[in-house]
């Protein structure tokens, strides 16, 4: 009865909000509007219990408690009755394309200035995931439909002009805190690691989530983590309503060429993890086999710990994490991994890890210890940027730092990036912030003997300025 009751307050909330704000627009007050709402919730909750045809009754059962009696005549029936029926099938397409009331806000939003498709938009997805954690396991067709309604409604936002939930209304200001900005992020995975760490503000999922939708490229990256994190979301509700759950990893392999956003994106998972309450703070802590493994029997295990330890309530990102497993039987990186698995199954319910380095190497990484094979059950690739990609990050850096190329010298560097040879060692983003900084030192030389350069010369690159990386 418990989940039948929480989806009761839910569905009730959704529509005391919606129809409040249907109603200011009418003039008609809320009351005018509530059945249309409460046909809305009806549609994207049956639409959630439908996506993957299963339909079981400890689905359909909360649906009929939440919805039937207040449509108009209430739907009073059975939930084998209701199943028999087929009153839930085909209602999948309805998370196609935007409702007529989300469209109906949203236009109103594009008039006024107002944000009540955002309202929609919170709203919407908390009564998708609170369908999806009726099931014990939610199944894959769910969170993926999941996926595609929240991807639906944002496109719908962009091409209004309405800024998404989580960005501000006005241009952003790239912070300086922990929790680096698109910008600078997407340029590479170059900040030092440290072990000593300031805690980043809590930030909302949805400002986290219109961060990673920012970041250039990456879109299988970013669709494994928006599954992931509705995954660990319908788990965390059911937790917290007190329902059996199952336990679903937090563990995490990385695998790709360096410069591909490994980094970036487990900064931003971190405090999305913080932000669904599966670890307690959020932060970040970066590590390789340098700052783990010590040169005598007995050391590394300290050191693994202090490390670890430093990475709790948050996680632990280590870098080319297969040199742990280099170096035969009597190498201390073993004794690194021992202790790294035995605090994983200590902490399992405040720590996240993710281990990230070349696909080939951190496949064999795994298969050294069961217990990282056990752990570690899912991996995320991430692909190298296309070219188009990589000139989108050189801009986005140069937006950042407020430079603009010139026609010749953005061709200079679509050039310079083709002829870089795609290798084992290829940077990606890397090469790019290389390549930027290169720019900024030859376009300095250039103005600096100006005697009152303007503004557009201080901020323009030529094709002059954009030469290789090495020169």
């Amino acid at each position: 009865m418990q989940s039948m009751t929480s989806l009761v307050a839910d569905v009730t909330a959704f529509v005391d909000d919606l129809a409040e704000a249907v109603g200011r627009l009418s003039g008609k007050g809320a009351d005018a509007h509530r059945q249309e709402v409460l046909i809305e919730a009806s549609n994207l909750v049956g639409s959630i219990i439908d996506s993957d045809g299963r339909q079981a009754d400890t689905e359909l059962d909360p649906f009929l408690d939440a919805i039937g009696p207040g449509l108009q005549p209430p739907l009073i029936v059975t939930a084998s009755r209701l199943r028999e029926g087929g009153m839930l099938d085909g209602r999948r397409t309805w998370l196609q394309s935007p409702s007529v009331l989300f469209d109906l806000l949203l236009r109103a939003d594009v008039r006024d200035g107002e944000r009540r498709s955002h309202r929609y938009y919170v709203g919407a997805l908390r009564l998708a995931h609170l369908t999806a954690a009726l099931d014990l396991v939610p199944s894959a067709d769910e969170i993926a439909a999941i996926d595609r309604f929240r991807t639906m409604l944002l496109k719908a936002m962009d091409t209004a002009g309405i800024n998404r939930p989580g960005q501000p209304q006005l241009p952003r200001t790239p912070p300086s805190a922990p929790g680096a900005p698109p910008a600078a992020a997407a340029a590479g995975d170059s900040e030092a690691p440290r072990v000593d760490v300031q805690l980043p503000p809590e930030r909302s999922i949805d400002e986290l989530m219109a961060e990673l939708d920012e970041l250039v490229g990456l879109d299988r990256v970013k669709a494994e983590v928006r599954r992931l994190t509705s995954l660990l979301h319908v788990q965390q509700l059911r937790h917290e309503r007190g329902l059996p759950t199952i336990e679903t990893s937090k563990h995490l392999v990385f695998s790709g060429n360096p410069g591909t956003g490994k980094t970036t994106v487990a900064r931003l998972l971190s405090q999305i993890y913080r932000a669904v309450g599966v670890v307690s703070q959020g932060h970040l802590v970066e590590t390789d086999r340098s700052k783990l493994v010590a040169g005598y029997v007995g050391q590394t295990a300290l050191k693994t710990q202090q490390t670890l330890e430093a990475a709790l309530g948050g996680m632990l990102l280590i870098d080319e994490a297969y040199a742990l497993a280099r170096g035969g039987e009597n190498d201390f990186g073993r004794e690194a991994i021992d202790t790294l698995v035995k605090f994983m199954e200590d902490h399992r319910d405040d720590l996240a890890i993710v281990a990230a380095g070349y696909t080939e190497e951190m496949n064999g990484f795994i298969d050294t210890n069961p217990g990282l094979k056990s752990r570690f059950t899912r991996t995320v690739h991430f692909a190298d940027y296309t070219a188009d990609e990589l000139v989108a990050i050189f801009l986005k850096l140069g937006e950042k730092h407020r430079y603009h190329c010139s026609d010749d010298a953005l061709a200079q560097v679509r050039h310079l990036i083709d002829a870089e040879p795609r290798t084992r060692g290829f940077g990606n983003a890397r090469f790019v912030r290389n390549l930027f900084e290169t720019a900024v030192s030859h376009q300095a030389m250039r103005v600096a003997p100006l005697t009152d350069p303007s503004d557009e010369q201080l901020t323009t690159f030529t094709a002059a300025d954009i030469v290789p990386v090495d020169s």
